[in-house]
Protein backbone atom coordinates (compact mmCIF):
# COMPACT_ATOMS: atom_id res chain seq x y z
CA UNK A 1 0.00 0.00 0.00
CA UNK A 2 1.37 3.35 -1.20
CA UNK A 3 0.11 5.13 2.28
CA UNK A 4 0.30 4.39 5.64
CA UNK A 5 -2.59 3.58 8.13
CA UNK A 6 -2.17 6.37 9.84
CA UNK A 7 -2.80 8.81 6.59
CA UNK A 8 -5.71 6.26 5.69
CA UNK A 9 -7.41 6.97 8.67
CA UNK A 10 -7.21 10.38 8.54
CA UNK A 11 -8.10 10.87 5.10
CA UNK A 12 -11.02 8.62 5.78
CA UNK A 13 -11.71 11.21 8.25
CA UNK A 14 -11.37 14.22 5.92
CA UNK A 15 -13.71 12.27 3.86
CA UNK A 16 -16.36 12.83 6.32
CA UNK A 17 -15.64 16.17 6.72
CA UNK A 18 -16.05 17.31 3.16
CA UNK A 19 -19.41 15.34 3.12
CA UNK A 20 -20.74 17.32 6.05
CA UNK A 21 -19.99 20.10 4.57
CA UNK A 22 -21.99 18.98 1.26
CA UNK A 23 -24.38 18.12 3.64
CA UNK A 24 -24.58 21.72 5.37
CA UNK A 25 -24.26 23.21 2.11
CA UNK A 26 -27.76 21.76 1.04
CA UNK A 27 -29.06 22.79 4.43
CA UNK A 28 -28.03 26.28 3.38
CA UNK A 29 -29.37 26.48 0.21
CA UNK A 30 -32.48 25.05 1.60
CA UNK A 31 -33.03 27.54 3.48
CA UNK A 32 -32.34 30.12 0.77
CA UNK A 33 -34.57 28.38 -1.78
CA UNK A 34 -37.10 28.53 1.27
CA UNK A 35 -36.91 32.39 1.59
CA UNK A 36 -37.49 32.89 -2.90
CA UNK A 37 -33.84 33.46 -2.86
CA UNK A 38 -32.63 31.28 -6.23
CA UNK A 39 -29.58 32.68 -6.82
CA UNK A 40 -28.40 32.68 -3.25
CA UNK A 41 -29.58 28.65 -3.50
CA UNK A 42 -28.07 27.72 -6.79
CA UNK A 43 -24.66 29.36 -5.41
CA UNK A 44 -24.79 26.80 -2.02
CA UNK A 45 -26.07 24.22 -4.46
CA UNK A 46 -23.50 24.19 -6.29
CA UNK A 47 -21.07 24.68 -3.06
CA UNK A 48 -22.67 21.23 -1.92
CA UNK A 49 -21.68 19.77 -5.46
CA UNK A 50 -18.10 20.67 -5.02
CA UNK A 51 -18.29 19.42 -1.33
CA UNK A 52 -19.08 16.23 -2.55
CA UNK A 53 -16.60 16.01 -5.52
CA UNK A 54 -13.64 16.87 -2.90
CA UNK A 55 -14.74 14.21 -0.77
CA UNK A 56 -14.74 11.92 -4.00
CA UNK A 57 -11.04 12.98 -5.07
CA UNK A 58 -9.86 11.74 -1.36
CA UNK A 59 -12.31 8.24 -2.17
CA UNK A 60 -10.33 7.29 -5.14
CA UNK A 61 -6.97 8.47 -3.87
CA UNK A 62 -7.48 5.79 -1.12
CA UNK A 63 -8.45 2.97 -3.88
CA UNK A 64 -6.05 4.22 -6.40
CA UNK A 65 -3.41 3.84 -3.30
CA UNK A 66 -5.18 0.38 -2.76
CA UNK A 67 -6.60 1.25 0.59
CA UNK A 68 -9.62 0.66 1.86
CA UNK A 69 -12.06 3.60 2.91
CA UNK A 70 -14.28 3.34 5.66
CA UNK A 71 -16.89 6.28 5.50
CA UNK A 72 -17.25 8.15 8.87
CA UNK A 73 -20.68 9.01 10.19
CA UNK A 74 -21.82 12.90 9.54
CA UNK A 75 -23.64 14.81 11.42
CA UNK A 76 -26.43 16.71 10.68
CA UNK A 77 -26.01 20.00 9.07
CA UNK A 78 -27.45 23.24 11.22
CA UNK A 79 -31.06 23.94 9.13
CA UNK A 80 -32.26 27.04 10.93
CA UNK A 81 -30.51 30.55 10.13
CA UNK A 82 -31.41 34.02 12.10
CA UNK A 83 -30.25 35.79 9.14
CA UNK A 84 -28.52 35.33 4.89
CA UNK A 85 -25.44 36.42 7.16
CA UNK A 86 -25.44 33.77 9.59
CA UNK A 87 -25.75 30.93 7.13
CA UNK A 88 -22.85 32.71 5.03
CA UNK A 89 -20.76 33.26 8.40
CA UNK A 90 -21.25 29.99 9.05
CA UNK A 91 -19.70 28.91 5.53
CA UNK A 92 -17.24 30.82 6.13
CA UNK A 93 -15.78 29.77 9.41
CA UNK A 94 -16.57 26.07 7.91
CA UNK A 95 -13.80 26.63 4.97
CA UNK A 96 -11.57 28.18 7.98
CA UNK A 97 -11.65 25.13 9.74
CA UNK A 98 -11.69 22.85 6.35
CA UNK A 99 -8.32 24.76 5.76
CA UNK A 100 -6.45 23.91 9.12
CA UNK A 101 -8.30 20.44 8.55
CA UNK A 102 -5.80 20.16 4.87
CA UNK A 103 -2.89 21.66 6.75
CA UNK A 104 -2.97 19.57 9.19
CA UNK A 105 -3.00 16.85 6.72
CA UNK A 106 -0.66 18.09 4.58
CA UNK A 107 1.96 18.35 8.17
CA UNK A 108 1.31 14.12 8.72
CA UNK A 109 1.92 13.52 5.07
CA UNK A 110 5.44 15.79 5.23
CA UNK A 111 5.81 13.90 8.91
CA UNK A 112 5.69 10.53 6.95
CA UNK A 113 7.89 11.62 3.70
CA UNK A 114 4.93 10.62 2.06
CA UNK A 115 5.46 12.46 -1.28
CA UNK A 116 2.42 10.73 -3.15
CA UNK A 117 0.08 12.07 -0.76
CA UNK A 118 1.74 15.22 -0.24
CA UNK A 119 1.34 16.28 -4.23
CA UNK A 120 -2.27 15.07 -3.91
CA UNK A 121 -2.88 17.31 -0.75
CA UNK A 122 -1.60 20.31 -3.20
CA UNK A 123 -4.57 20.66 -5.19
CA UNK A 124 -6.73 21.01 -1.90
CA UNK A 125 -4.10 23.45 -0.49
CA UNK A 126 -5.10 25.57 -3.32
CA UNK A 127 -8.74 25.19 -3.55
CA UNK A 128 -9.09 26.10 0.15
CA UNK A 129 -7.09 29.67 -0.57
CA UNK A 130 -10.22 29.57 -3.19
CA UNK A 131 -13.40 28.28 -1.31
CA UNK A 132 -12.10 31.10 1.95
CA UNK A 133 -11.85 33.91 -0.23
CA UNK A 134 -15.53 33.01 -2.17
CA UNK A 135 -16.89 32.47 0.97
CA UNK A 136 -15.06 35.85 2.50
CA UNK A 137 -16.31 38.01 -0.75
CA UNK A 138 -20.22 36.80 -0.57
CA UNK A 139 -20.24 37.79 3.51
CA UNK A 140 -18.98 40.78 2.49
CA UNK A 141 -21.49 41.52 -0.46
CA UNK A 142 -24.34 40.09 1.99
CA UNK A 143 -23.12 42.35 4.71
CA UNK A 144 -22.95 45.71 2.33
CA UNK A 145 -27.22 44.24 1.13
CA UNK A 146 -27.96 44.79 4.37
CA UNK A 147 -31.54 43.83 4.81
CA UNK A 148 -31.87 43.75 0.96
CA UNK A 149 -30.61 41.05 0.20
CA UNK A 150 -32.38 41.43 -3.79
CA UNK A 151 -28.89 43.36 -4.40
CA UNK A 152 -26.97 39.87 -3.61
CA UNK A 153 -29.61 38.13 -5.83
CA UNK A 154 -29.03 40.86 -8.57
CA UNK A 155 -25.47 40.67 -7.89
CA UNK A 156 -24.99 36.44 -8.44
CA UNK A 157 -27.55 36.49 -11.43
CA UNK A 158 -25.30 39.37 -13.26
CA UNK A 159 -21.98 37.79 -12.57
CA UNK A 160 -23.32 34.04 -12.03
CA UNK A 161 -22.14 31.89 -9.18
CA UNK A 162 -18.16 32.23 -10.12
CA UNK A 163 -18.65 35.95 -9.09
CA UNK A 164 -17.81 36.02 -5.39
CA UNK A 165 -14.66 33.74 -6.50
CA UNK A 166 -13.67 36.82 -8.40
CA UNK A 167 -14.34 39.41 -6.39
Amino acid sequence: MLVSQNIVDAFCEQIGHELGASHQYIAIAAYFDHEDLGELAKFFFRQADEERAHAMKFVRFLLDAGARVVLPAVPAPTSDFDSARAAVALSLKWEEEVTQQIYDLVELCQKERNHIALRFLDWFVTEQLEEVSTMSTLLGIVERAGDNLLYVEDYLARHGVDAAAEG
